[in-house]
């Protein structure tokens, strides 16, 4: 049976609120200090926000933030969710890594907070990117899951050791087996299997995180929030200010369709998203602007 009371889905969900308002301070900034270089004449990119329902109203919502056509950021969404309910076997399937979770089936109410986000920048030299964290509960058995992934368009092989080395150092913190771990299982999550190829140049991936201390599983779930403004941000401010070609922009639309194909026909989160009655506005916040299949 699950430990977990009311004060701990509370830490959560305000965590991730939390997480939220600093990565959209973060991404603010970074649009306002864009005075030079490639589409610097642009007003800087300021987020909309726009409640999300479940069901109408009933089993809980969210906060859906999309920005648009700035000068950096050709779209990103950075969406927060507490939602409650009874799962449908279809949810059970989409939801976790772990399928056979014991007397689930007999009980399966559930309640999941989260925050997904997904940033497709107009520079192609600059790499889109991923990052979602959560925390699952059912009467029976409690997660978290989570993790991030950089998608460039352009590859730059020290912005990828870049990217990963801190993503090791903020796993390392809590188990030196996290990062290999965590680091495999997104190589084989984020996997395009009808192409055989990668999504991007791969992340960290984790789900069914039980260790049976929350407060740690807690803490590396806040790490991997906090890693992530750490791992993108100078990779964003290195690039950001390099001039691209028709051919590069022609490159990122492509691998854009890639991106999309993935989120639609492999992703859980966007199956579960879609199965548990969320806003489907929310739900696909994660597709690109514009893409391309030639």
């Amino acid at each position: 049976m699950s430990t977990i009371t009311e004060n701990h889905k509370t830490q959560a969900s305000d965590w991730f609120r939390t997480i939220r308002d600093e990565i959209c301070t973060a991404f603010e900034a970074l649009e306002d200090s864009h005075t030079t270089g490639p589409l610097s004449d642009r007003a800087a990119g300021r987020f909309e926000l726009r409640e999300t329902q479940r069901d109408g109203g009933a089993g809980g919502g969210g906060l859906m933030s999309v920005m648009r056509g700035g000068r950096l950021f050709e779209k990103v969404g950075v969406n927060i969710s507490t939602v409650h309910g009874t799962l449908s076997p279809m949810m059970i399937k989409a939801m976790a890594a772990r399928k056979d979770i014991p007397g689930l089936a007999d009980n399966p109410i559930f309640w999941a907070s989260g925050i997904s986000l997904v940033a497709h920048m107009n520079n192609p030299k600059t790499p889109a990117v991923h990052m979602n964290t959560r925390m699952f509960w059912t009467p029976v058995a409690h997660w978290f899951g989570g993790g991030m992934d950089l998608n460039p368009m352009i590859e730059y092989p020290e912005d990828t050791a870049a990217f990963h080395k801190v993503l090791n150092q903020f796993c390392d913190k809590h188990d030196p087996e996290y990062y290999p771990k965590f680091k495999a299982w997104a190589d084989e999550y984020f996997m395009i299997k009808h192409w055989n190829e990668p999504r991007g140049v791969g992340g960290i991936f984790y789900d069914d995180l039980n260790s049976g201390n929350w407060d740690a599983d807690f803490a590396f779930t806040r790490d991997v929030g906090r890693g992530f403004l750490d791992a993108f941000l100078p990779i964003t401010n290195k690039r950001r200010s390099e001039s691209w070609t028709d051919a590069d922009r022609e490159t990122q639309l492509i691998k854009r369709g890639r991106y999309a194909e993935f989120n639609l026909v492999y992703d859980r989160g966007t199956h579960f998203g879609l199965q548990s009655g969320h806003d489907p506005a929310a739900v696909l916040m994660s597709m690109p602007p514009e893409a391309k299949w030639p």
